[in-house]
């Protein structure tokens, strides 16, 4: 039997609507499954880990919502090895786009019937999960001022997600200052005078698709790290656009490196977002969590 845990509100809305093409899909196919819709993160963690706890043999845990969902679940799935199956309705869905799972509704289930359970790593920090990205400092804070936005709500529903992410940019570079920064990677101190935003990837994208670490992969141990610094606010502009397509990685202000075990100290205390949702400030320890969660994704072509 599969579980389902639906975010209606997500994406708008959207979560009711792919609910509804999924659950008819299903009803079409002959599929058991149980659901539940979520009225908070720690609702839903303790329904999912209450079910988890039952006698029933669960197949897959679908997720209805985008990153912000399936990161309030982390705690109950991981570790498990029941496999999570993601169904994008969220306005960033990095989580999809890092697995490689399909926009249309037909092909994510077929994904979650038919496809190969991968095995992926988890970033732990903090006593907390998570599976995409966690985001310190100008990125942290343009994500945050985005989530808490009336534009972030027009933009999705008109279709322009990323919209809100580039007008996110703008309101932040108003008031955030870049500071002195201290990052260990596996035990090598690096210092930088004047730094804007360190991420630390386990998947390529963040942010709705900003390919900030394009050599991640989710199962390979180790977490990619990328620090911009040292740059005015014109450089950090013009950065942006490169984030598209992952071309900034050779500029002379960005530091890309890779490791196990990362520690984040800044002078200015640093707003942490992991997987889109606030759970700390610096200073920070950052370290890989391998092979602590399933994921359900498309077989290889």
């Amino acid at each position: 039997m599969y579980l389902f845990i639906v975010n209606q509100r997500s994406g708008n809305g959207g979560g009711r609507r792919v609910w509804r093409e999924i659950s008819q899909i299903l009803d079409d196919k002959g599929v058991t499954y149980e659901y539940q819709f979520t009225e908070s993160a720690e609702g839903a963690q303790a329904y999912l880990k209450e079910q988890l706890a039952s006698p029933v043999e669960w197949k897959a845990v679908g997720v209805v919502g985008g990153d912000g969902t399936i990161h309030s679940l982390l705690p109950a799935l991981r570790a498990t090895g029941i496999p999570l199956a993601v169904f994008p309705a969220g306005s960033g869905n990095d989580t999809a786009r890092g697995f490689g799972i399909p926009k249309k509704i037909p092909a994510a289930v077929d994904t979650m019937l038919q496809g190969l359970p991968r095995i992926a790593d988890l970033i732990s920090t903090t006593g907390r999960s998570t599976l995409t990205a966690l985001a310190v400092g100008f990125d942290a804070e343009v994500a945050d001022n985005v989530n808490k936005s009336r534009y972030k709500k027009i933009c999705n529903a008109l279709g322009f997600g990323r919209l809100a992410y580039v007008i996110g940019v703008f309101h932040t570079l108003l008031t955030f200052r870049p500071a002195d920064l201290t990052v260990e990677c596996d035990g090598v101190i690096h210092n930088y005078s004047s730094a804007w935003l360190t991420a630390v990837n386990n998947v390529i994208s963040y942010g709705g698709g900003l390919t900030i670490c394009p050599e991640a992969k989710p199962d390979d141990g180790v977490l990619d790290i990328c620090i911009v610094h040292d740059c005015s606010k014109l450089q950090l502009l013009l950065l942006f656009p490169t984030l598209l397509f992952g071309k900034h990685t050779r500029l002379p202000f960005v530091t890309m490196m890779r490791g196990r075990h990362i520690s984040v100290h800044s002078s200015l205390s640093r707003l942490a977002l992991g997987d889109g949702e606030q759970i700390a400030s610096t200073p920070l320890s950052v370290s890989a969590d391998p092979g602590a969660l399933m994921v359900m994704c498309p077989l290889p072509k």
